[in-house]
């Protein structure tokens, strides 16, 4: 698959998994791991791109003695998500117009 595609894909299946409601890292890759298998330094990667570019914030709390980093989708977040799904029909349609011809 085109690294830049899978980049796409990848960051708005993370902003899926936070659309409703706050999570945290070992979450959020529980929460994906039944779709896609994402390691944590792929996560972390992903998830600091998604605050720089403001589609998510990010807040520190204490959790069991432990800092622990929750982040919360913004509304440009949640934009993103659904131009994504736009997007993907159109993905869809083309794709169904490659495969017609196996049949």
């Amino acid at each position: 698959m085109d690294a830049q595609l899978k980049r796409g894909i990848l960051d708005v299946c993370v902003l899926a998994a936070i659309k409703n409601e706050d999570s945290y890292g070992y979450k959020i890759i529980k929460d994906l791991k039944p779709y896609i298998a994402l390691s944590e330094s792929t996560l972390y990667t992903i998830l600091k791109r998604l605050e720089g570019a403001k589609m998510l914030t990010v807040r520190t709390l204490e959790h069991e003695g432990r800092l622990r980093k929750y982040y919360r989708i913004t509304a440009l977040g949640l934009k993103r998500v659904e131009e994504f799904k736009s997007e993907w029909r159109e993905v869809m349609s083309i794709y169904q117009f490659v495969v017609k011809e196996d049949k």
